[in-house]
């Protein structure tokens, strides 16, 4: 593009300089024509150097007008020469090469043969200052497009981390409740099946009961795991989500009546005033009592476990103990250390609890066994507790 306006200005000062100026100025010589040409040609640099460029057209400019020629025949070119710098460069810069363009001016004023200083000298402060005013105008809209684009760019960025985040947050809900589902279901299914063949034909009604157990238990775990899929659908295709209530702690019962069919003594103690909880508190501690009663069941027999919910003030605390012996060593085959609590259910409980504020000491008990002792504010806010819904 450059290149095409430096022939379109040689062009014209070629043209120009072929005409009679009718000020006494002669047509353009040899050294004319190729003072002209370099004038001109120059303009093809004028956006990767436009200060050195604006130079070589002044300085040769200067020259072609000490040498007699008309000075109308190569302004254009030391206009768009000054515009450029404007538009590129800081305003220093530009005011410099304006006074540099206003100086040749004047100059060429004075060494016309009937020229006038005063109009030469109006125009070298009026044109340039015109230029320079333009082009930083250019300049400054250039810049604010590229902080445009780059803001663009940054909130771009922000909207997929987001995204990202937002995806990974509920995968990793989805695999908290799968988790508290499926493990507490199973292996209560996998206690009673194992009984239900051990007894199966020495002591039918034993069996039986074990039988009716698995199906309790099964129909439960679907009603959790439909209620659940009716929530994700109902996101994902932006309609309505599930109206089911969500477990909590009026479910405590049943899950302890489940728990000791599996062969586990359970014992539940409530000391306070039982009083309604968001949702969201109340399934977190029963997704709590769920998984340290589900750890008990699969690793701690034979062991007894006590369930103790306190309902205070402002917050609710829940507890589980159990005496076992083995726990500690059950969930370092499992992948998790006691003292830390890194067991996959046990990391999902920490998440839960921190969701909403709480706190949580998971670990092995001085005595022997394993304890759970969880904190919950019962004031959380209600975006806290409606999450967990």
């Amino acid at each position: 593009m450059d290149t095409g306006i430096a022939l379109a200005y040689l062009a014209c000062a070629l043209l120009l300089g072929q005409q009679d100026s009718r000020e006494g100025y002669p047509r353009l010589g040899v050294l004319g024509l190729a003072l002209t040409c370099v004038i001109n040609l120059a303009l093809v640099a004028r956006r990767r150097a436009p200060v050195a460029v604006s130079a070589v057209v002044y300085g040769v400019w200067a020259l072609y007008v000490a040498l007699g020629h008309w000075p109308a025949v190569n302004s254009l070119a030391s206009l768009l020469a000054l515009y450029t710098v404007a538009a590129t460069r800081p305003l220093r810069t530009a005011v410099a090469a304006a006074v540099a363009l206003g100086a040749v001016w004047v100059y060429a004023g004075y060494a016309a043969p009937d020229g006038s200083v005063a109009a030469a000298a109006a125009m070298a402060v009026v044109f340039p200052a015109i230029l320079v005013r333009f082009g930083q105008s250019a300049r400054q809209s250039e810049q604010r497009g590229e902080q445009l684009a780059e803001l663009t760019r940054q909130l771009r960025a922000e909207r997929d981390e987001k995204a990202r985040r937002a995806v990974a947050e509920e995968q990793a809900r989805i695999a908290r409740e799968l988790h508290d589902v499926i493990a507490h279901h199973m292996s209560v299914i996998s206690v009673q099946s194992g009984l239900a063949r051990y007894v199966f034909t020495t002591a039918p009604d034993t069996a039986r009961t074990a039988l009716a157990t698995i199906e309790s238990t099964s129909h439960e775990a679907l009603t959790e795991m439909r209620r659940m899929l009716t929530l994700l659908r109902g996101r994902a295709n932006g309609g309505p989500e599930s109206y089911e209530p969500v477990p909590g702690l009026d479910g405590l019962g049943e899950l302890v009546a489940r728990v000791r069919t599996g062969g586990v003594p359970v014992e539940l103690v409530v000391e306070g005033p039982k009083r309604a909880l968001p949702p969201g508190v109340g399934l977190c501690a029963y997704r709590v009592v769920q998984e340290a009663l589900t750890n008990v069941l699969k690793h701690a027999r034979p062991a007894s476990a006590v369930v103790r919910v306190s309902y205070g003030t402002h917050a609710l605390r829940v507890s589980v103990t159990d005496d076992g012996a083995a726990t500690g060593q059950a969930l370092k085959r499992t992948g998790g250390a006691p003292e830390a609590g890194t067991g996959h259910g046990l990391i999902g409980i920490r998440e839960r609890v921190r969701l909403y504020g709480g706190s949580v000491e998971i670990g092995p008990r001085p005595e022997g066994g394993f304890q759970v002792r969880l904190t919950l504010p019962t004031s959380a806010p209600s975006a806290r507790e409606d999450a967990g819904g």
